[in-house]
């Protein structure tokens, strides 16, 4: 395993959209954070069952997309490509299919990279099944199966990346979000979401290595995109889901501390720390993933990104032609524009027009600015346990948001601000011993989750059957 004690960069200034201090090559030579930003184009199905008896549309909606991609990267002349297939539930149930798509969508990039020598790569990304019981049955049975058998047939048939939005600890952090607990909430970031993330790409990166796969990490999506959507529909407080995404960090963290090393899953925003952090280049998505979910971070997030990615988008029709390749395009634009900066020195100019556009306007656009991307990840290598490091994570964040608050750069309604002084007083108050604290959690949550899934020994108010 390795330890994370000081970061990748010296500061602000060496963290850089299209240039990462190790940047990764996958696929048919595409190099990821070597000087140029690359589109990664995400799409999903129009509304359709997915069954046996229709399956032969889906593998035609599939093979759409590959003959698109072929087609369109050589119209748009673009330098590089990184495409992504995010399996769809019953595509991970039933592991053969979404290895027959992953071999389609391979074979395009093949064709492309053959006719015109397009760089190219596959990311696959198999959906995290394991919390179809309640309490989720993270370890073991028939979904764990399922879940590795899926990364074990798309790796044996084209996947050049192998990524995943987990769930460990989930069953927890959504009920404490919307309870606006932040103990439960470092309780599900920061004691079990790391001991799932460890146990699970543990056995993740034994499937890359034996298939030479790139480990391309983790996403906090469920967890910190989830709070960005609920403030936006003024369910929680801006600054919680600020605190969120600092505190969701952590969770990510692991894979690489376990062996990955990217490129990251573009919704994983939390993806600059993780660069400030290892050095890893990072996929990242904003303004040009309106199709997938609407934010308040959409040019701040292209600051750093190594990968600009539109999150995913349906295989539907536009006027101008399908909408993969629509978006397509609109990276491909955007991308040119980073790669010009680059290319003419302009990059440090055009970076800080992409974050002064949004940082005084959102606490969450401010925490992912590239000033506090590397306070966020200073603080979290100086502590020695995920605990520690989510709390110290959390807490920076408190204090970044405060510090903006206090000089004006940020205003926030009299709400925000006292939110923001309770969540500063919960962490404070934290115990320093996790187990301590997981032992308070247990009579709230201990109903949510098993202790076995995550490496514990039952807690007493657990085995009790306490509940809330």
């Amino acid at each position: 395993m390795r330890s994370f004690k000081k970061l990748a960069v010296d500061g602000a200034s060496e963290l850089m959209f299209g240039k990462a201090p190790t940047p990764a090559t996958c696929g048919f030579g595409l190099k990821v954070g070597a000087g140029e930003v690359y589109p990664e184009i995400n799409f999903t199905l129009p509304t359709m069952l997915i069954d046996r008896e229709n399956w032969g549309r889906v593998v035609t909606e599939y093979q759409e997309i590959g003959d698109m991609i072929v087609r369109a990267a050589k119209r748009l002349r673009l330098p590089g490509l990184m495409v992504e297939f995010e399996l769809l539930p019953p595509m991970t149930e039933n592991p053969g299919w979404g290895a027959e798509i992953t071999n389609i969508l391979h074979l395009a990039l093949k064709r492309a990279h053959e006719e015109y020598g397009l760089p190219g790569a596959l990311r696959v990304t198999p959906t995290d099944i394991r919390d179809a019981e309640r309490p989720p049955v993270l370890r073991s049975g028939k979904q764990w199966d399922l879940l590795m058998e899926s990364f074990r047939q798309c790796a044996g048939l084209g996947a050049d990346i192998l990524s995943i939005e987990s769930v460990g600890g989930k069953e927890v952090d959504d009920v404490a979000l919307m309870h606006g607990d932040v103990g439960g909430i470092v309780f599900a970031l920061g004691i079990l979401a790391p001991r799932d993330m460890e146990f699970l790409w543990d056995n993740i990166l034994t499937i890359c290595s034996a298939r030479n796969v790139v480990p391309g990490g983790d996403s906090a999506c469920g967890f910190a995109n989830t709070a960005m959507q609920l403030s936006s529909q003024g369910m929680l407080p801006e600054v919680l889901a600020a605190i969120v995404r600092a505190a969701s960090v952590v969770r990510s963290l692991v894979a690489y501390e376990r062996g990955a090393y990217g490129p990251s899953k573009d919704c994983a925003y939390e993806g600059p720390v993780i660069k400030a952090i290892t050095g890893a280049p990072i996929a990242m998505e904003g303004k040009s993933a309106s199709c997938a979910h609407f934010s308040p971070v959409g040019n701040v997030a292209a600051s750093m990104c190594d990968l600009w990615s539109n999150e995913s988008v349906q295989n539907i029709r536009l006027l101008s032609g399908s909408a993969p390749e629509a978006f397509m395009e609109l990276l491909a634009y955007d991308c040119r524009l980073f790669n010009k900066a680059l290319e003419g020195g302009t990059e440090q100019s055009y970076q800080k027009l992409l974050v002064e556009s949004d940082v005084h306007l959102s606490p969450q656009a401010l925490v992912l600015s590239p000033e506090s991307t590397v306070r966020i990840a200073s603080a979290i290598v100086e502590e020695d346990s995920h605990y520690r490091m989510t709390i110290a994570a959390s807490l920076e964040a408190v204090y970044i948001i405060r510090d903006a608050a206090a000089n004006g750069s940020l205003k926030l309604a009299s709400k925000e601000l006292s939110w923001l002084d309770r969540i500063e007083r919960e962490l404070l108050s934290l115990p320093d011993d996790e187990m301590t604290l997981a032992e308070s959690m247990a009579a709230s949550y201990g109903y949510l989750f098993l202790p076995e899934s995550y490496g514990l020994q039952p807690i007493e108010s657990i085995k009790d059957g306490s509940s809330r």
